[in-house]
């Protein structure tokens, strides 16, 4: 994980939630954990990791993640048990 994939897993996890986090940093911290990446259709995605999958859709035409899928993305990091 290099620092700007620290800063964003900071970020994550900061209240409240930020508006501003860039969706391409949120899911380059997920790849540099190990998160296989399964594209679906369209803007669908899923994130594989131990046996836990986190299905989401990229935000478009935006390149901002909305505050619920930051949310999300906190609670699937909580359950593989990373934190910052």
């Amino acid at each position: 994980m290099n620092s700007r994939q620290r800063k964003t897993l900071e970020a994550i996890f900061r209240n409240p939630v930020s508006k501003t986090l860039i969706w391409d940093d949120m899911e380059s911290l997920l790849r540099s954990i190990g998160c296989e990446v399964d594209e679906g259709d369209g803007s669908r995605v899923t994130f594989l990791k131990d046996d836990m999958s986190l299905d989401m859709h990229r935000p478009h035409p935006q390149k901002e993640a909305k505050p619920y899928q930051v949310k999300d993305v906190r609670s699937f990091l909580n359950k593989l048990g990373i934190r910052p």
